[in-house]
């Protein structure tokens, strides 16, 4: 009976071409959009379920408030693990993690680069599931200077030979470390990952018993079926026990006292698993996913998928009139409606089948395209994803099962007494539920296309805005350049550039407004009012910082070398200004700060920079001191040329002329600052793709309707034309029912795309208005689209010759 299924099915798939080829291409590209992010949304909930405690691990965090001033930070203090395992029986083990950054390599007299590494204790191995190659993972960081490299670093430094007992000079430090043990690559769906892992014992401050510095990343192992937040509700005693006597010792006040005043700080808890989507620190050791886009996405796939099933569903039974009298004479012969109903599920699954195939081409095909898009490195092999073809034959059932029941059952229905006495049309095809049916259908589905344009547009919108934000310091045409590779050429490198006409100006800072910079937080207060706490960033910089990146004065001067105080002295920004009360006549006043002995150092006030933005435009611009020092770190050139690649190679010759370790490399101000927004480009550029393949999608379906439409009205055309219609009036009147459906679907969008994209911009303190606009944009184009889908087979009915549509009569 089966094999006669397919049989029946694969004629009827032949003898209607052009609806079988609208909906085998409709379900492709929804199965193929779904495909695709689906694979994008399971890698990103999949982050560090990979390690076989990941369900027992949390991460210790830091949380305070200092006069308004937020600190939210995923490192904690050196002796915190100690102390938590210590205190409280229910963490079984405790360990950290501490970046070391991307050392310079030095082996057998060849330099390696851009390798990432981690200091880590010796029980790292016993908390992460990190398999090894070579050596013990249970002593291999046990003794100092031990490194644990990955298989793809050991065979970029030593080939096929053995790494262990292998040395590695790390040239920055002038320290030599021996390899213990090589471990596989760690996994792309983590949220570290280093090549190089060194014992903790190596470092000095590791041993530090000082609650008040951070950089620590703290990790718990609890037993299996704890509640964490158990635990967290006694992090406050850790907090009173430790950090409240070095808080007193360092700033003059208990810490009663300090909360007293609006502050507070403690230690929370997170687990393994929700770092990627739920975490938003100032610093962390990768970039962060957004559980917000996620749920956005698998909106899109679910939507998508379902368009592509409407449209089955919605050709299936327009074309109900074409099926009613096989219906009939079936039905007469005996058949039962089950077997019908079989027949017709054959029929969807096949027409499925042949999608699926299609689709998992055009994955193939987009997949890199899409890796780009999404900044993945997302895979269709059999060894990532081991059960992949069973889930697509599932995937395939269940998507044909699911857009064929409906016009199984509906055609299956027919009475064979009705269907063969008259016309199968008059007796379902036109019936007005059939009909308001396949309205709502498509109703829905410009919904979301008009919703989706509406999205698209306003993500450019706002990435527009971004671009032509005064900043308060000018981002074009200024270079970054890693100076302190230089060593002690920095200075003779920055004379020989300053004697070029193409160059304006250079200043040189571990500080730069965009990008990755320097992250020094201070403690401030004024003078005589230590209580009055300050939380500010402070910005080292040099005499030409100002004037190099354009920034304005609104009050007093900049740094000069006419003054030989200036070393004493500080730059508040506007917002600091007003945070440490001086709302006029900032200029002489004093400002302190006591280091973690409590030893105070008082600063004068010789001006105020007014406020630019050093963060993202997600936050508020917070208060912002610099202070002068010593040329390092970034150099930053202004430069005053169109010419900029001849530039650009003058520059590298004079680099390579002093035979640095590291390559001439450089960055652009604007890219770095773009770079900063890449998540919402991302977003924005996914959007624009889905939403242009929905509305194909739901223009395919449209183009079906109006051609089952025109072959139902052909003889009133018929009649129309002879009783002197025009071309253009059968035209309109084929086509202002479907733009009806379209205007009823753009007043339905308008408000709900409303609602989402005003959530959105809330995550942004400096953000566009929602315009009206956007939603004309958008509704005009979904109707000049419809309006060009469905005229074209509309003209086609419209210029047929009366003749042949009335000659039957």
């Amino acid at each position: 009976m089966i094999k006669n299924y397919f049989k029946i099915a694969w004629r009827t798939l032949l003898r209607n071409r052009v609806f079988s080829a609208i909906n085998i291409a409709g379900l492709g590209i929804g199965l193929a959009s779904c495909m695709l992010i689906s694979l994008y949304v399971f890698d990103e909930l999949s982050f560090d379920r990979h390690n076989e405690k990941a369900d027992q691990i949390v991460r210790v965090f830091f949380k305070g408030t200092i006069q308004g001033g937020k600190m939210n930070e995923s490192h904690v203090m050196p002796p915190t693990a100690a102390a938590l395992k210590a205190d409280y029986p229910e963490v079984l083990a405790a360990t950290r993690l501490r970046e070391g950054g991307a050392p310079l390599v030095l082996i057998d007299q060849k330099l390696f680069t851009d390798d990432r590494m981690a200091f880590v204790d010796s029980n790292f191995f016993q908390v992460f599931t990190v398999p090894f190659l070579q050596g013990n993972p249970n002593n291999a960081l046990l003794e100092p200077n031990n490194l644990v490299i990955s298989e793809t670093l050991a065979d970029k430094y030593f080939g096929k030979t053995n790494a262990l007992g292998k040395l590695i000079k790390f040239k920055e430090w002038n320290k030599t470390y021996k390899v213990s043990g090589v471990m596989k690559d760690m996994p792309k769906n983590a949220h570290f990952r280093f090549e190089m892992l060194g014992s903790m014992s190596s470092l000095d401050d590791a041993k530090s018993t000082s609650w008040m510095i951070s950089e620590f990343f703290t990790y718990l192992v609890l037993p299996k079926g704890y509640d964490y937040k158990r635990l967290e509700a006694k992090l406050p005693q850790t907090v009173a026990k430790y950090m409240g006597p070095q808080l007193t010792h360092a700033f003059g006040m208990s810490l009663s006292e300090f909360r007293k005043k609006g502050n507070d700080i403690g230690l929370y808890l997170q687990p393994l698993t929700d770092i990627h989507l739920h975490s938003d620190f100032e610093y962390d050791l990768s970039a962060n996913g957004d559980l917000r886009y996620v749920y956005i996405f698998s909106a899109v796939a679910i939507i998508m998928l379902v368009i592509a099933c409407i449209n089955f569903m919605n050709l299936s039974t327009a074309g109900s009139s074409k099926r009613a009298r096989e219906v009939g004479v079936r039905k007469v012969m005996g058949s039962e409606k089950i077997e019908l109903v079989g027949q017709f599920l054959m029929e969807s699954l096949l027409l499925t089948g042949i999608a699926l195939v299609l689709a998992a081409g055009i994955c193939l095909i987009a997949l890199p395209l899409f890796n780009e898009l999404s900044g993945k490195e997302l895979s269709l092999s059999l060894d990532e994803i081991p059960g992949l073809i069973p889930l697509l034959l599932i995937f395939g059932i269940f998507v044909g099962v699911f857009a064929g029941s409906y016009p199984a059952f509906f055609l299956s229905s027919f009475k064979p007494i009705s269907v063969l006495k008259g016309s199968a049309a008059s007796i379902k095809l036109g019936s007005r539920s059939n009909i308001g049916l396949r309205s709502s259908l498509v109703v829905f589905q410009f919904f979301i296309s008009i919703t989706l344009i509406v999205g698209t547009t306003v993500v450019y919108q706002q990435l527009k805005f971004i671009q032509n934000k005064k900043l308060g310091y000018n981002k074009e045409q200024v270079l970054v350049v890693p100076a302190w590779a230089l060593g002690k050429n920095q200075s003779v490198f920055k004379e020989e550039l300053l004697r070029d006409s193409r160059v304006s100006n250079i200043s040189q800072s571990g500080y730069v407004p965009a990008g990755p910079s320097g992250n020094n937080n201070y403690t401030m207060s004024p003078e005589n009012n230590s209580s009055n706490l300050i939380k500010t960033l402070r910005f080292e910089v040099d005499y030409d910082y100002l004037a190099t990146l354009g920034m304005e004065m609104a009050e007093g001067r900049n740094f000069s070398k006419e003054y030989g105080m200036d070393s004493t002295a500080i730059i508040l920004n506007e917002t600091a200004a007003k945070a440490f009360g001086f709302n006029k006549n900032a200029i002489n006043k004093t400002v302190e700060r006591r280091d973690n002995e409590g030893k105070v150092a008082t600063f004068h006030v010789i001006g105020i920079v007014k406020d630019f933005h050093f963060k993202s435009l997600h936050e508020r611009i917070t208060p912002l001191v610099m202070t002068l020092a010593k040329d390092n770190g970034w150099m930053i050139v202004k430069i005053k040329t169109k010419e900029v690649s001849g530039l650009l190679s003058t520059m590298q010759k004079q680099w390579e002329s002093f035979k640095p370790d590291l390559p001439f490399t450089y960055s652009f101000l604007d890219e770095r600052f773009n770079q900063t927004y890449k998540a919402e480009q991302k977003t924005g550029k996914i959007l624009g793709v889905f939403a242009g393949l929905t509305i194909f999608v739901a223009c395919m379906g449209l183009f079906g309707l109006a051609i089952f439409t025109a072959e139902q009205r052909n003889k009133e055309i018929g009649v129309r034309k002879v009783l002197g219609a025009s071309v253009a009036g059968i035209v309109a009147l084929l086509s202002k029912d479907f733009l009806k459906l379209v205007a009823i679907a753009m007043v339905l969008a308008v408000p709900a795309a409303w609602y989402m994209m005003d959530k959105w911009l809330q995550d942004f303190e400096y953000r566009i208005r929602i315009s009206w606009w956007m939603f004309a944009f958008a509704g005009l184009l979904s109707v000049a689209v419809a309006l060009f889908t469905v005229s074209f087979q509309s003209i086609k009915a419209a210029l047929i010759n009366p003749v042949k549509s009335l000659r039957s009569e």
